[in-house]
């Protein structure tokens, strides 16, 4: 009689296995949980004013229309979301209404940007002064006029620049570019302040002679740039 000496294996015990899927399973929901809550703790000590910095700049950075939602011509239209759409700086603003101005009383001398230093109305020097001279020509004064026009419709205080290009100046009462250009920004406030009235306390003037050229003085036409006045609304 033959005797079967194999071992007969035993069944494994699923029952175990099966039973410890569900701690598994338990211990991620607790963990993502935990993750949520942590979250939400940390979102709710951020102030208001920082979260809506942040949604403002990141509009700003993915935003195509600079000034918000157009609204077309229809039936219907739809309002912007002051949430959402970023305000229009002052300096932007007051560019627009600079320039609304500027067009509105024919001033097509200027030449409008906004810098650093606020916004800049920029006049060739052709446009108030004769060459190598600082005194103002008679032509002058009907820009002038513009320019006082605009200022008396604004509040930001006004800064004179002159600027010149880069060649020796040829002339016995200026022994240098800064000192001619110093004199013809003052020229111009006198103007301001003598003619038009404007308040001398909103007034400054300064020269800075070939040092902040906009173009290099390489050929005619950038030392014509070059030569001009600006008349600066400053940033507040």
């Amino acid at each position: 009689m033959a005797v079967n000496n194999k071992k007969q294996r035993r069944p494994e015990n699923t029952e175990n296995k099966s039973s410890g899927n569900w701690q598994i399973v338990y211990t991620g929901f607790v963990l993502i949980l935990l993750c949520f809550f942590i979250m939400l703790s940390s979102f709710s000590t951020l102030e208001n004013a920082k979260i809506m910095r942040f949604v403002r700049s990141f509009s700003d950075a993915v935003n195509v229309y600079s000034g918000g939602l157009n609204v077309k011509a229809g039936d219907q239209s739809q309002s912007a979301l002051p949430e959402t759409i970023p305000n229009k700086s002052n300096m932007a603003i007051l560019l627009e209404n600079i320039a609304t101005i500027s067009h509105n009383i024919g001033l097509t001398e200027a030449e409008l940007t906004i810098t650093e230093k606020g916004v800049v109305m920029t006049l060739p020097d052709t446009a108030l002064f004769g060459s190598g001279v600082a005194n103002i020509n008679s032509d002058a004064a009907r820009t002038l006029k513009k320019v006082a026009y605009i200022i008396n419709r604004t509040t930001e205080a006004v800064r004179i620049e002159g600027h010149t290009d880069n060649r020796p100046i040829r002339n016995w009462k200026y022994s240098s570019n800064w000192e001619l250009s110093v004199t013809r920004a003052v020229n111009v406030l006198r103007y301001f302040i003598e003619t038009e009235g404007i308040d001398s306390q909103r007034l400054s003037a300064v020269g800075f002679g070939e040092f902040q050229s906009v173009a290099p003085n390489t050929t005619k036409d950038n030392r014509a740039k070059n030569r001009r006045v600006e008349i600066v609304f400053l940033q507040a």
